[in-house]
């Protein structure tokens, strides 16, 4: 189990900190594309896997079960604890004065057994109008053993990250709100440990922010109520991320995510919401690199852009920066489908569906899930499962539980308004 654990962090590491390596190269000599595999092509793109890499990936990774359940979407979906994550702009619409919540995901239990994602998020109404929310998500990966060139055991570890941030939102009409929130971000892979170059390793830092919009509007579709909601946020625009002592940094995984979502209350007892989310990783596309007639590589560009570049130009760049230019940006967009029912605000059931191209990553699976609420909806309890369909899929199985609080001030003590 040793190995498989020091390949998964090891592949973490090169995600994190190598993030634009040795990709797609071009030979002059023979003008053929050498693409990532080692395949020999005529053309750029042929086959080619580019998918993008940035450091502390854990940050998009879907925290709690409901939205788990739902494909991964969550931009317009109903408020709930769990907004932080998704689009915290819909934390102004949830009823309640307060909401705490706990979820709990074993992370690629198929390999490893001890690798696991907890986030604990809050809210709390300040008045009608606006309230604030904090969220904590910690990352374990687990018990790792360093060794030397020699494969002699230096000392074990456990690599661990977590980020932690707060943020305030709004209502600004009847049917719109806004957010504002920031974050610390903390991982530590390695422990301080030297590296075989030399390099002093140590524990990357980096601040960051989320900015969020919602808007929803009540419907008649024929006799029944109806509701559409849309919603944009971008999160996690923050600083490079270094873990050794040169002036090597990583872009964090900023992530724009647009949403939709269509509520259908059928009668008094059941209801559908149907959900769809795109998300775009606002980070530098690896470039395409030249190489000579005998294989050496060079760090010469001859499609795309330099990735090592400022945080601004990187995040702009990112919507034009692919060596495939528009049609490989689009490639890059991954797609998230949910359907959700409801039989008397007490029980759901959920389906999804989440879309990666091959090329850019290859994720695909199918999701399932069940929720059950508390009377006078006073909090509930979500579960969530995935289905990969290819045995070989790490994230097969994976499992997500979550547990929400909601209550509302005591008796005669109303939430004040400023408007009202």
């Amino acid at each position: 189990m040793i190995n498989v654990r020091n390949f998964l962090v090891l592949s973490y590491l090169v995600g994190s900190v190598c993030s634009y390596g040795q990709g797609t190269r071009f030979n002059p000599t023979t003008n053929k594309y050498t693409n990532s595999s080692g395949q020999t092509t005529d053309l750029l793109g042929s086959g080619d896997a580019r998918p993008i890499t940035t450091a502390v990936p854990f940050l998009n990774i879907a925290p709690d079960s409901r939205a788990g359940a739902l494909g991964e979407t969550g931009a317009a979906t109903s408020p709930d604890a769990y907004s932080a994550h998704w689009n915290p702009a819909k934390y102004a619409f949830l009823q309640k004065d307060y909401a705490v919540a706990l979820s709990y995901t074993p992370w690629l239990r198929k390999l490893v057994d001890d690798m696991n994602l907890v986030n604990l998020s809050g809210y709390m109404k300040i008045r009608k109008e606006d309230g604030v929310y904090l969220s904590l998500t910690y990352f374990n990966l687990g018990k790792i053993q360093f060794t030397d060139a020699n494969g002699a055991a230096i000392r074990d570890f456990n690599p661990n990250e977590f980020s932690l941030g707060g943020g305030y939102s709004r209502i600004l009409s009847d049917n719109l709100s806004v957010a504002v929130g920031l974050k610390f971000i903390y991982s530590n892979l390695t422990g301080g440990l030297t590296t075989q170059a030399g390099s002093e390793s140590k524990p990357g830092k980096s601040f960051a922010g989320d900015v969020g919009v919602y808007w929803n509007k009540e419907l008649m579709s024929g006799t029944k109520n109806s509701k559409l909601a849309l919603g944009a946020v971008i999160s996690n625009f923050g600083s490079k991320i270094s873990y050794t002592n040169n002036n090597r940094k990583d872009f964090i995984p900023t992530n724009l995510r647009l949403g939709a979502c269509y509520t259908l209350d059928l009668d008094l007892y059941n209801k559908f919401n149907f959900s769809i989310d795109a998300n775009k990783l606002m980070v530098p596309t690896p470039p395409i690199y030249f190489s000579n007639s005998k294989g050496t590589d060079s760090t010469a560009i001859k499609d795309g852009q330099d990735p090592n570049r400022g945080l601004m130009s990187g995040t702009l760049g990112s919507f034009y920066d692919a060596p495939g230019k528009g049609k490989e940006e689009l490639k890059e967009i991954t797609f998230s489908y949910g359907i959700e029912y409801w039989y008397a605000e007490l029980f759901a059931l959920r389906v999804g569906h989440f879309r990666e191209n091959a090329l850019k990553g290859n994720r695909k699976y199918f999701t399932v899930g069940a929720g059950f609420r508390f009377a006078e909806g006073r909090g509930g309890i979500d579960v969530s499962y995935l289905i990969s369909g290819k045995q070989n899929n790490p994230l097969e199985g994976t499992l997500r539980f979550s547990l929400c609080a909601e209550l509302e001030k005591s008796s005669g003590k109303e939430t004040e308004s400023i408007t009202e």
